[in-house]
């Protein structure tokens, strides 16, 4: 779940087969061991330096797993974050919905080529919006042009201020009530024309899911991905407002002056995300995912290719697939993946094109350090 403009400086910017069929023993390492993570241990310290409250990190390479944690879980008890917590994944669920949705077509359930009017007739109309005319391929790519409802001033002014939140945190909207708030503003291109980074693209995803296997999309997500991966810390809540243990508190300014007031924001109801944000997540589950996803566990070869074909994005390092980024680091490597970030929280989550190196990486602050570092660290710090 994230905004445009949040879109463009780090979604934009961001972006397995099976190494075991339990959750692994993860420990973080000690401070000064040598296991050739010492510049990514060094960029987690670096980012709790710079103001983000606690860092928890997980690499995957080979058969082997790391993982490392730096800072305050809790600001009030001063409880450390642990390689264990759990945390809002927020954006990456995107790439869970759009797997789900090819896993759909190579079923023959439905083709990425239908149109949105098929699938859910009448649904985008109005202010120049026409689902007849945008495709499932360009919601799950972000070019049909589709007004995103976080933009939205109303919407803004309701959820995204410091009165505002708190008043409504545990409000439940339902998708159709969201889809609504789209549609009252105007596209921002024809369908196909450009690349506009837009949640409300993965709302309509996500129902067309429902629409087309007559259950919720979590239930599809639950049995298609998390149970066969056994993803023991990765769930699609529907309302509940607090987070599974272990979990570490998530804090926010509600404001772009980092000097603003800190607020715990740990509770809310994510249902507001949807299918643009809604679930939950573990960085030993998210390097697995992944690492299964590039490896060819979850998706035909076919469906695969169509997921890693991507388009322009609005950052030169940076191209986007179908729920999947391709990010080009400073050293020439390519990783795969997305990145997410709701109120105290934000993620990122890697891949090689190989699935053999992954790396999820979540602050529990949404205001300050870079994940970007962090990744950039472990991919090319020895380099």
């Amino acid at each position: 779940m994230r905004t445009r403009a949040k879109a463009a400086a780090l979604t934009a910017t961001t972006t397995v087969a099976l190494a075991a069929l339990v959750t692994p023993a993860v420990a973080a390492a000690p401070a000064g061991a040598h296991d050739g993570h010492d510049t990514t241990r060094r960029a987690v310290r670096a980012a709790v330096a710079d103001g983000v409250p606690g860092v928890t990190v997980t690499v995957r390479r080979g058969h082997g797993t790391w993982a490392d944690t730096a800072g305050i879980g809790n600001l009030k008890t001063g409880k450390p974050r642990s390689a264990r917590d759990h945390y809002r994944i927020a954006s990456i669920t995107k790439t869970f919905v759009a797997t789900v949705l090819l896993q759909l077509e190579a079923e023959g359930r439905l083709s990425l080529d239908d149109t949105v009017e098929t699938w859910l007739p009448g649904a985008v109309r109005g202010n120049g919006h026409d689902g007849r005319r945008i495709t499932i391929r360009r919601l799950l790519n972000h070019t049909s042009g589709i007004f995103d409802y976080l933009e939205d001033q109303g919407f803004q002014q309701t959820y995204m201020t410091p009165d505002g939140f708190m008043k409504h945190r545990f409000d439940e909207a339902a998708p159709e009530d969201l889809l609504a708030i789209a549609m009252k503003n105007r596209p921002y291109f024809e369908p196909g024309a450009s690349f506009a980074y837009s949640n409300t693209n993965y709302l309509l995803a996500a129902l067309v899911i429902e629409k087309a296997t007559g259950n919720d999309y979590g239930a599809e997500i639950d049995r298609r991905i998390i149970a066969p991966l056994h993803l023991t810390s990765t769930s699609v809540p529907t309302t509940r407002v607090t987070l599974p243990r272990p979990s570490s508190r998530g804090y926010s300014k509600l404001a772009r002056e980092t000097a603003a007031p800190t607020y715990d924001v740990t509770e809310l109801n994510p249902r507001l995300a949807y299918g643009s944000g809604q679930m939950v997540s573990s960085s030993a589950d998210l390097t697995r995912f992944y690492s299964a996803l590039l490896r060819g566990e979850l998706l035909p070869r076919e469906q695969l290719k169509q997921m890693r074909t991507t388009v322009p994005s609005s950052h030169d390092t940076s191209r986007y697939g179908l729920g999947l980024v391709d990010r080009k680091l400073s050293c020439g490597v390519h990783v795969w993946g997305h990145d997410g970030g709701i109120y105290g929280s934000n993620s990122d989550a890697v891949t090689t094109g190989d699935g053999r190196h992954s790396l999820a990486v979540n602050f529990n602050g949404d205001w300050s350090g870079s994940t970007d570092a962090i990744t950039e660290a472990e991919f090319c710090g020895g380099r």
